[in-house]
């Protein structure tokens, strides 16, 4: 025996109906993703594009030449090490630049901007150059004034003595250190760090082997790297005439 079930056509009416809206709306919501360039890297990126339409642009890329960062010593000479730029396509762009915002003839830190432009937009990188007083900068021959007497009763220094680099980049050696009675003469050795200069307590011989002078100091390099005064304390044994006490010697490049 068979029975018949009835169709009710109007609630198949309706379902269909609701079928038919249901992917009507899901086509309309899949069509209506916004669509853009979704790389943040991009020049024209946008960051409500839901679907990348493959439109992205790019500014060029800079590349540095060298480090970003750079130490020089001071009165050195600055060279610029350049940068390059491409395009997304390898395509290599003009890079300008202004070197001349370094001064190393004094100590400081000094920004060197780079610039890069094409049709979809201008890049910029940077590097710091720091101009510093170093090992390279004591070297050489010096003009001295002090107020450290004669060397039968101070330390007798010499007006005009050469530095020299020492056994490594934190020591220097000052040859014809003091004055002797017919020439200049002695040594003077000095540990360094950066512009600062400390003399380890040393011997030598007063004029005309009368008794000793033990010394030592300690001073700072001016910020142009041309001139340094040491404050130095000493004790000169020189019979009747020797003198202990602190004076002060500038020197001149």
């Amino acid at each position: 025996m068979y029975f018949r079930v009835p169709i009710n056509h109007n609630f198949m009416r309706k379902l269909n109906t609701l079928l038919s809206l249901t992917v009507i709306l899901m086509l309309g919501f899949s069509s209506c993703k916004k669509k853009g360039c979704m790389d943040e890297n991009a020049s024209n990126y946008n960051p409500d594009a839901k679907k990348d339409d493959g439109s992205c642009v790019y500014s060029p890329t800079i590349t540095l030449n060298g480090d970003a960062t750079m130490i020089i010593s001071v009165g050195s000479g600055y060279v610029d090490p350049g940068a390059t730029a491409v395009d997304n396509e390898g395509t290599s762009i003009v890079v300008s630049t202004d070197s001349s915002m370094v001064n190393d003839s004094i100590v400081g830190s000094f920004t060197v901007t780079y610039t890069a432009s094409n049709q979809h937009g201008t890049t910029t990188a940077s590097r710091t150059v720091n101009v510093i007083i170093n090992h390279e900068n004591w070297p050489g021959s010096w003009t001295v004034a002090d107020d450290c007497g004669g060397g039968t009763s101070g330390i007798g220094l010499n007006s005009t003595p050469t530095i020299i680099a020492g056994a490594n980049n934190n020591q220097i050696i000052m040859n014809d250190f003091r004055n002797g009675a017919t020439s200049v003469f002695g040594t003077s050795v000095g540990d360094i760090d950066g512009a600062n200069i400390t003399v380890p307590e040393q011997t030598t011989d007063a004029n005309a082997n009368l008794g000793t002078i033990t010394y030592s100091g300690f001073g700072t390099m001016a910020d142009d790297g041309k001139s340094f005064v040491i404050t130095y304390v000493y004790n000169n044994t020189t019979p009747f005439t020797g003198t202990s006490g602190t004076c002060t010697a500038t020197f001149t490049k």
